[in-house]
């Protein structure tokens, strides 16, 4: 499992994350990317823990994936099955789970701050902290994908769906984007990653 693990995690954290797996009894799968999602966790039949997360993050985004699906597992065996996915308990307990984490050792200095800011009230989706999702974006392999904010405002663009939008106006954080089928307005994280058809 270790040799498995230093493939998707910062060597640093390899360790502490083989433990965690072993005293839960996690049967980890790593699987071919979701687009709606990094990870899931769920409770098997027999008692067991399972977590999937996707091959193709990288090794930050990965672990921080990790800590996330493991959060949940731990949250619901202290709190019980009735709390929310991701309500005070989770967010506590995935907080304390990731200060161990936040160390030059295994994050490289330019993540640390944003992480360090993120986990003081961590969202469900590390994606909705455009600032943190933008950094770790910058250790993926290049695309020839485009932040919704980088886009200039009337261009044309596609998402993994297929469907074709025009980009609007920003309104507070989102971005407002015309369906060019349907008219329908749809609000658009500024870290959404989508391809660029009209500029």
């Amino acid at each position: 499992m270790n040799n498995v693990l230093e493939k998707y995690l910062p060597s640093h954290a390899v360790s502490p994350v083989f433990d965690l797996i072993e005293e839960n009894n996690i049967h980890l799968k790593v699987v071919n990317e979701r687009v709606t999602r990094h990870g899931d966790y769920r409770r098997k039949p027999d008692g067991g823990h399972q977590i999937t997360i996707n091959a193709n993050l990288n090794k930050f985004r990965f672990l921080i994936t990790m800590i996330h699906e493991v959060a949940h597992l731990l949250a619901f065996e202290r709190f019980g099955g009735t709390i929310k996915p991701h309500g005070r308990e989770w967010k506590f307990t995935f907080q304390q789970m990731m200060v161990p984490f936040i160390r030059p050792e295994i994050f490289p200095m330019q993540l640390l701050p944003l992480i360090a800011k993120h986990f003081k009230n961590p969202n469900a989706s590390s994606d909705t902290d455009a600032q943190l999702s933008v950094a770790l974006k910058s250790f993926d392999p290049e695309t020839d994908k485009d932040f919704v904010f980088e886009l200039p405002t009337g261009c044309v663009f596609k998402i993994y769906n297929g469907k074709i939008f025009k980009k609007g106006a920003k309104r507070r954080k989102r971005y407002e984007c015309v369906e060019m089928e349907t008219g329908r307005i749809y609000l658009f994280q500024p870290n959404a990653e989508v391809e660029l058809i009209i500029g």
